[in-house]
């Protein structure tokens, strides 16, 4: 992975591609490189829908090999919804093909003048980009299946929806999985908006002809990674509870510790939590023919995803996640699983991030556009958004829009993005990285429920402020490494409890690049990630004030624990403090 693809929108009378080698950015990958060429290229000032902001897809430093779990891909930009940098991130196929065939990132920059739609296509041969208006306002499946048709089985695809192309905060990147279904989401802050802006509509991927990217030294890697594959299995979160019921098996244990988010942030606690369980979702999708465990790129061994049938047997959408089972759930006061995955597909196909809708249609209900628990309404609400209606609109705009046109006080948001589905007042430390992540509230930028619920890498009290920002700090750090390398998030169970896996990730990476990484190598990557990020940040206009909860956590104590976030702003202003 020594080339990256530029594509300049701007340029008459059509596109220009270049392809450039990476100086200047030598050693990054996914996260660390995305967030380094917006940092140096994108003036942190300009409006993210214009021609000076970029788009930047980046595979990570181990996409592409026969590392385990390394399909993750970057998505950066300036977020349409924070207004500060943003990288969103997501698995599926593309970050290996795209590794394979030697590209560390496309950058998409400029602005086409009218109102052309381009697809790309990317193969060995190199980079063709096409004027394809025939793409107009489809939905993400109808996309891809017009693009099998033309190029084939063996392809991966990166779309956006009608969403991305009327250009909405709200929108979402699909990545095709293993079938070739777009169900892999780079799906916080906007980023289908920005690359609507730019009129491309969708990047094919061909990786015919290439092979394995090989390892300097590859019996020393092969080794690294079968220990690292062993410390994963052995580990009961990643080998034992994700496999068996996916990401949704965290209802039940959220709901039961009180920091499950219910009827727009006004409980903990949700009656109807085990109808719409991991549990529950993992038995019906076996019962229908579905499927329970699954991975969703090839190389995955936790196998956290699964696929979901109607109640004909018929394929409806990917296993929804915890996140979007939440979001569209207990969130809204629904409880029905099939309408829960409706509202998934419906998100998926039209190009939304399901978290940001799920808060988003929990702000309607609180404004009584709709009742909570009426998921036909909510059903409803995102269709609209397809329609491109002046309400559909707004809906796909994000909770804080809508929130301000409806006259709701009480929107869960940090830096304009919706809160995801743990209450930051019984876990108090997922709160500290809501409030201070460069992301805006974003779970997976330094997941503390780990340590906080799971006990995972120790255990920091939940409902006490004692002990989080270090926790958050550290995860932070040790997150914006990880989502350099293109590995998943989740091997952070094993690799926090396990010494020897963490190590064996190390020796993973200095077998295949002939380095010496050590430890502190992988958090001084992480702290100049973040200085980045939170410089870009910083001149884009944000202060200290932007990394803090909305009021109401603090003030109003969330049943049934009864508790309110208590870590005080001067702590929050020391997490970076390092």
């Amino acid at each position: 992975m020594d080339k990256i693809i530029r594509i300049n929108m701007s340029k008459e009378p059509a596109p220009e591609i270049k392809i450039t080698d990476m100086k200047g950015y030598e050693g990054l990958g996914g996260r660390g490189l995305t967030s380094a060429i917006v940092f140096k290229e994108v003036p942190p000032l300009c409006h993210p829908l214009s021609s000076e902001n970029k788009l930047v897809i980046a595979p990570g430093l181990l996409s592409g090999t026969m590392a385990a779990m390394s399909g993750r891909i970057s998505v950066g930009c300036k977020s349409p919804l924070t207004g500060g940098i943003k990288e969103a991130n997501a698995g599926g196929q593309p970050s290996q093909m795209l590794a394979r065939l030697g590209y560390a990132a496309i950058v998409i920059e400029g602005k086409p003048k009218g109102e052309d739609l381009y697809r790309v296509f990317i193969n060995k041969d190199g980079v063709k980009i096409e004027k394809d208006n025939s793409l107009k306002m489809l939905g993400n499946y109808e996309t891809v299946e017009r693009m099998k048709r033309e190029y084939g089985q063996k392809i991966s695809c990166i779309s956006i929806g009608p969403a991305g192309e009327m250009r909405l905060a709200g929108s979402s990147i699909a990545c095709t999985n293993t079938e070739l279904r777009p169900t892999r989401h780079a799906g916080r802050g906007g980023v289908g908006a920005v690359m609507g802006s730019k009129g491309v509509k969708v990047i094919v991927i061909d990786d015919e002809g290439t092979n394995m990217r090989e390892p300097k030294d590859r019996e020393r890697f092969r080794q690294a990674n079968a220990k690292f594959i062993e410390g994963l299995r052995r580990h009961p979160v990643t080998g034992e509870a994700l496999p068996a019921y996916g990401t949704n098996v965290l209802t039940n244990i959220l709901n039961e510790a009180g920091g499950y988010p219910t009827y727009n942030f006004r409980e903990g606690r949700f009656t109807g939590a085990a109808k719409i369980s991991g549990e529950t979702e993992a038995a019906l999708e076996t019962e229908r023919g579905g499927v329970a465990t699954h991975g969703c790129h090839r190389g995955c061994v936790i196998r956290c995803s699964g696929i979901f049938h109607d109640k004909d047997g018929r394929y409806l959408t990917k296993q929804p996640e915890y996140e979007t089972v939440w979001a569209h759930g207990g969130n809204c006061g629904i409880d029905d699983i099939d309408k829960i995955a409706m509202l998934d597909f419906l998100d998926d196909d039209i190009g939304l991030d399901t978290i940001e809708m799920g808060v988003t249609v929990g702000v309607a209900m609180e404004a009584g556009l709709i009742k909570f628990g009426d998921a036909d309404g909510a059903i409803e609400l995102i269709k609209e958004v397809k329609k491109g209606t002046p309400l559909g609109r707004i809906i796909g705009s994000g909770a804080l829009v809508t929130g301000r046109i409806f006259g709701v006080d009480k929107v869960p948001v940090v830096k304009g993005q919706a809160l995801p589905a743990y209450d930051p007042r019984a876990v108090h430390g997922i709160g500290v990285t809501y409030a201070t992540s460069p992301m805006g509230a974003d779970h997976t930028a330094g997941y503390a429920v780990a340590t906080n619920i799971l006990k995972v890498g120790g255990f920091v009290d939940p409902l006490k402020p004692e002990g989080q920002i270090e926790l958050s700090r550290n995860l932070q750090i040790a997150t914006a490494a990880i989502d350099s390398t293109g590995m998943c998030l989740f091997i952070a169970f094993a690799v926090l409890d396990q010494p020897e896996t963490f190590e064996a990730l190390l020796e993973m990476l200095n077998a295949f690049y002939g380095l010496k990484l050590t430890g502190d190598d992988v958090v001084n990557l992480g702290k100049n990630i973040l200085t980045m990020e939170r410089t870009f940040n910083r001149l884009a206009g944000f202060t200290k004030e932007q990394d803090r909860l909305p009021n109401f956590f603090k003030k109003e104590p969330l049943p049934p624990h009864n508790v309110t976030f208590n870590v005080t702003d001067e702590e929050l202003d020391q997490v970076f403090n390092w």
